[in-house]
């Protein structure tokens, strides 16, 4: 009773409520005003049928477009209308020239790095390649002086964020998509509370909309009590708004601008599986110590100065440098990256596909949800088509039963074409993970789908020859061990009312 109440009294279900109050009132206002004014209903279709033109001409995926224009011609009140707030994925035009100016600032602040961008074309021109497509097009450069350190799940990564923030002597900057008041979060929380009385620079960014169940509403004012410096992106208001449509999915905790965390993992309870939720929970994180670990510090404060409509004057005193100034070890190349719906570069989907494309013998892929688009397709197909060993694993058991059914609608056509899937036996795999030939891997936050690729600020970090590329690989193979592959037989059996159900779905897919 009392869990009946708190989801009926809770923010997430009066913020809904209120925007399908906004939605039902917009949508009879207009329909009442048709139906007096029959002009309207021509009206309405010319707008429909401009408006669509403008989808179709715009530099998005096609996929993309074809449900928009399905929605728009067949329902154009109710299809305009949800368009105009939620369907334009770019941030709106004054938001993203704030952000804009920040990020234009910022990449000043990167080193070219040009010659070790010549030592790795000459020792592997793919490799090169992939590296300065992110370069080029995301703006984040390669680094050396850099170590990498794999984990295989939450709860082999906590110990080692427990002790950086132990270490931590001069700043702290955490930046997360979803943070529980609970176990996990309670005793990071007590560090930072500690860190921030002895005068460390404690810094902290949460999502409002992936924390809308797990945190009260302003909980950033609680945590600026403790002397944490905090804010909250994209804070969520009983208003519909395109801009909600865009969200702060990464992860990344830097300490000391010389060490620093992503992956998968977030700030509650069930990514070190301290309570069961889908089964066991297997996730992966990445820590980096060395010079790599400044492009997540300028990831981290681009946010900041953006949320807090400000400019960090002294940029030098968070370098990897300032408090470290003796050599750092060298393993490999690292290069962090970032992903924003600002733009209409796909960072995440291009380096996805990058991979897959010049790979030579093998991709493993983890990955929580699979609904790719068609170029991901095609280019997985074709992979699998030419004897690359193309494997996939997803989660045994799912998170969202109807995101799950979608994911399973892909898998008649990939192995059909020879690509290998799995599902993980124990439970639910939210890990983002890519290993290709012995030599390249990419771990951080970004889904294969939609919403990853095009609508959410998303981090990674993609590396050659380093160490952790061979710890992914070895984890990705244990962790096959534990799964089933799924065969033709597995996707015929699927009742007739849910392959219906799934068709209908991923017309609508990229609107989810």
């Amino acid at each position: 009773m009392k869990k009946i109440k708190k989801f009926l009294l809770g923010r997430a279900t009066i913020v809904a409520l209120a925007i399908l109050l906004q939605l039902c009132w917009i949508l009879s206002f207009l329909y009442g005003f048709r139906m007096r004014y029959s002009f309207l209903n021509t009206i309405i279709d010319i707008i429909a049928i401009f408006v669509v033109l403008v989808i179709v001409n715009k530099r998005s995926n096609p996929s993309y477009k074809i449900a928009w224009t399905v929605l728009i011609l067949a329902i154009p009140i109710v299809g305009l209308l949800i368009y105009f707030i939620f369907g334009r994925s770019e941030l709106t035009r004054r938001t993203r020239k704030r952000m804009e100016a920040v990020n234009s600032e910022m990449e000043q602040e990167f080193l070219d790095n040009k010659e070790l961008q010549e030592a790795l074309r000459k020792k592997d021109l793919s490799a090169y390649s992939q590296s300065k497509y992110i370069r080029d097009w995301a703006k984040f450069p390669i680094y050396h002086n850099t170590t990498t350190q794999y984990y295989v799940s939450g709860e082999e990564m906590f110990p080692n964020i427990l002790q950086a923030l132990e270490e931590a002597e001069h700043f702290i900057f955490m930046e997360y998509f979803i943070v529980e008041d609970g176990y996990m979060f309670g005793k990071i929380l007590e560090i930072l509370k500690r860190k921030a009385a002895q005068g460390v620079d404690v810094r902290f960014i949460y999502d409002d909309f992936g924390c809308v169940t797990t945190l009260p509403a302003k909980y950033y004012q609680k945590m600026e009590e403790y002397g944490i410096q905090c804010v909250r992106f994209n804070p969520l208001y009983p208003v519909m708004s395109v801009i909600m449509n865009n969200r702060d999915h990464r992860k990344i905790l830097v300490v000391d601008g010389k060490v620093g965390f992503t992956g998968g993992i977030n700030l509650a309870d069930e990514y070190i599986n301290k309570v069961k939720r889908f089964g066991y929970w297997k996730d992966t994180g990445i820590r980096l110590e060395g010079e790599g670990v400044w492009s997540f510090t300028i990831m981290f404060l681009e946010m900041w100065c953006y949320i807090n409509r400000n400019k960090e004057l002294d940029l030098k005193q968070f370098q990897p440098h300032k408090y470290h100034p003796e050599q750092f070890e060298t393993d490999g190349y690292v290069q962090p990256y970032a992903d924003s719906p600002l733009d209409h570069e796909t960072v995440g989907e291009n380096i996805y596909m990058n991979i897959i494309n010049r790979a030579k013998k093998y991709v493993y892929i983890f990955t929580p949800y699979l609904i790719p688009d068609n170029e991901m397709m095609i280019a997985l197909q074709n992979a699998a088509k030419s004897g690359i060993d193309i494997r996939i694993i997803m989660p045994g058991i799912p998170d969202k039963k109807i995101v799950y059914w979608m994911s399973q609608s892909y898998y008649e056509p990939l192995i059909e074409c020879g690509v290998k899937i799995y599902q993980y036996n124990p439970g639910f795999l939210h890990a983002k993970c890519f290993v290709c030939d012995d030599e390249i891997a990419t771990v951080g936050s970004i889904n294969m789908d939609y919403r990853s690729l095009y609508l959410h600020f998303e981090c990674g970090v993609w590396m050659y020859q380093t160490k952790a590329v061979f710890q992914v690989k070895e984890d990705i193979l244990q962790t096959i061990k534990k799964s089933e592959e799924i065969n033709m037989k597995f996707c015929h059996k699927r009742p007739a009312a849910i392959r219906t159900l799934q068709s209908v779905m991923r017309l609508f897919a990229p609107l989810l």
